[in-house]
This record gives structure tokens, sequence and C-alpha cells, in this order.
């Protein structure tokens, strides 16, 4: 398909009726204009949320897919049949603001080396705290642990103003509202669809990264985050995602020698946070952590090309480390 407009927001839906109800008159309103289409791309739902796009919603593009390809294949597929010039892939429990895409636009087309932007991000039950998912741009700490601008570990800031200013780097921009250069998300292979769901988006941020291309976080662009609406925090399952993705973010992403390293002090951390679950009485997080340690194992297989530099070396904020910043000296 060709288009002529610059700008396709793309909220993918699986069985989400109830949000799409709620949150996609909103973002009609604000984003839908003579630079910017909106999308919804459907994961073979079941609970008529298709059918009512189409019918309450007609102004909005529609695409179905026959079966839940999950989010990162989902994306990819919809991103190449749409082929925008760029893409903003928005979850579907966001609450847009008006103009909210504007100034990423902007950004995008002033600074043609960058290939991956987020606005602000905060929290739609909270609404002057950030939001978990991304905050104000996110990091990975020496050992691969994410964080963000306005979030460590469980710890969230409220939104005072201290990250507002002009766009900075970060190591990866959220998932929640990731603008991409299409042309370049495209040559890069889209979303590892093997990650399913979670840090899909950091993985293909470092990819972008080491390819050359920037990605970047603005504060004069802001939406709201419910946060939770796959799978809510505390499952197992969300659990087992997050622990198994972030080693094969490593494994990718690193030299051989290197990974093996880091892959060894992190297996040692996650025997830590294994124990911590027991301890507890999280009896389901810390059998997510043996699976997902299990399964890296068999997955890592499929990767057998590594990068000849440390990616995740250079990236912004990899020079601390988050275990002993914040639960040794307190200043996180």
């Amino acid at each position: 398909m060709t288009y002529m407009k610059k700008l396709a927001v793309i909220i993918l839906n699986w069985n989400g009726l109830a949000l799409l109800k709620q949150l996609l008159p909103v973002a009609a309103r604000y984003t839908i204009s003579e630079d910017s289409d909106l999308i919804v791309a459907d994961n073979g739902s079941t609970d008529g949320s298709p059918e009512w796009v189409a019918r309450e919603m007609p102004q909005v593009r529609l695409l179905r897919f026959e079966e839940n390809l999950g989010f990162a294949a989902g994306y990819n597929r919809a991103i190449a049949e749409t082929r925008y010039p760029f893409t903003i892939l928005l979850n579907s429990d966001v609450e847009v603001t008006p103009d909210w895409w504007r100034p990423m636009l902007r950004f995008m087309e002033e600074h043609p080396d960058t290939g991956a932007l987020q606005p602000k991000i905060r929290s739609y039950y909270d609404r002057d705290s950030f939001e978990y998912a991304g905050a104000a741009g996110g990091y990975l700490d020496n050992l691969g642990y994410p964080y963000c601008r306005g979030r460590v570990f469980d710890k969230v800031e409220r939104d005072r103003g201290q990250y507002d200013g002009p766009a900075i780097d970060v190591a990866w921009a959220s998932g929640a509202a990731l603008m991409v250069r299409t042309e370049v998300y495209l040559q890069l292979g889209g979303l590892d669809a093997a990650f399913f769901a979670h840090m899909e988006e950091i993985d293909l941020c470092c990819r972008m990264i080491g390819a050359g291309w920037r990605v970047c976080a603005i504060s004069d662009s802001m939406v709201y985050h419910m946060g939770g609406a796959s799978l809510p925090k505390g499952n197992p399952k969300k659990t087992y995602l997050n622990f198994r993705n972030n080693l094969l973010l490593l494994h990718k992403n690193l030299p051989r020698r290197r990974g093996r390293k880091v892959l060894l002090l992190r297996r040692l951390a996650d025997t830590l946070a294994f124990f911590l679950f027991l301890a507890k009485g999280q009896w389901g997080d810390a059998r997510a952590v043996i699976r997902a340690h299990n399964d890296f194992r068999r997955m890592r297989r499929n990767y057998t090309e590594h990068p000849d530099t440390d990616r995740l070396r250079t990236l912004p904020g990899a020079d601390r480390s988050l275990l002993i910043d914040h639960y040794l000296l307190h200043r996180l």
C-alpha cells in the first residue's frame, strides 16, 4: 500500500474492545490530520473489537490479521504493509494529548540521523508521576538491567520538570509510544518476533545504535500510559518474558567473549532474584526465572552472529551498576 501522509500511528489490538472504546476516540481526535493517519492493526481478535472499529470509527484505518502474532510480529507485519515514512507504535492503553505527535515528527524531520524517538510518558492513574515503561527515556546498566530517567526498578519519580529541556540520546525508547524511521526499522528487520513481547523495543534500539542511528527522548510531547494492559505487573508470565528476553538481548548485542562474562554475572544476579522470590512466597515468579533461563539456553542457538564491538558498553547510562547504586549505596 502507498500513502501520501508522512506518519502512521499504529495501535496493535488483541481482544481489547474495552480499551478501544475508552481511548481510541481520543487518539483519533488528537492524531488524524493532514500529515498523520491512525491505524488499528488487529491481531485476530474474537471479542468484536475490529467490527466495532469498522462500524464506530470509520476515520480509523483497519488492518485485520487472522491470528494473534504477538506484539513484535504483529507490528512487523503492520509496518511492512503500510510503509509510511514515519511510524509510531502506540500501545492500546495509552491516552494521547493534543498535538502530541507533532513535536515528534518535527524532531525526526529535523534530525535525519535519528532512528527512534519517544515522548515523555506519565502514568495514566497517577497523572503527575512517570510511568514505569519508559518514563523520560531508557538506559541499560553494566549488566543490562533496564532503567529510565524517572524510574529505577520499581521506584518511580514524580515529574517536576527535572528532565525537561532539549532532546537527549538514550539507550532505548519505550514501545508504549515508539516513533521509528520506517525505512530503518524495516532494514534492521523490525522487532525480533522470537521475543513475542517485552524488551523487543530495547533490542531494536540497541541494533539501531549499533548501525549508527541515534535513539532519543523528547520532553515537549507527552502521553499517559496505563501499563499492564496485556500482562499486569506481578504476572509470572511477565516475569518469565522479562528475564528470558533480557538474557537474549545481552546474548545478541555483545561480542562472544564479553557476552560470556556478562551473562555469567547476570546468572548470579538472577539466582539472587530467584531466592528473593522464594523468600516472598512468590512461587510462580521463582519458577518463571528457572523457565526463562532454560528457554534462553535453547533459544540462544538461533543467534549465531554477534557484533565485533561491545554495543552495550558505550550506551548512555551503561557506566553504572543498578544493584550497587540502588541497593548498596542508596543513590537511586
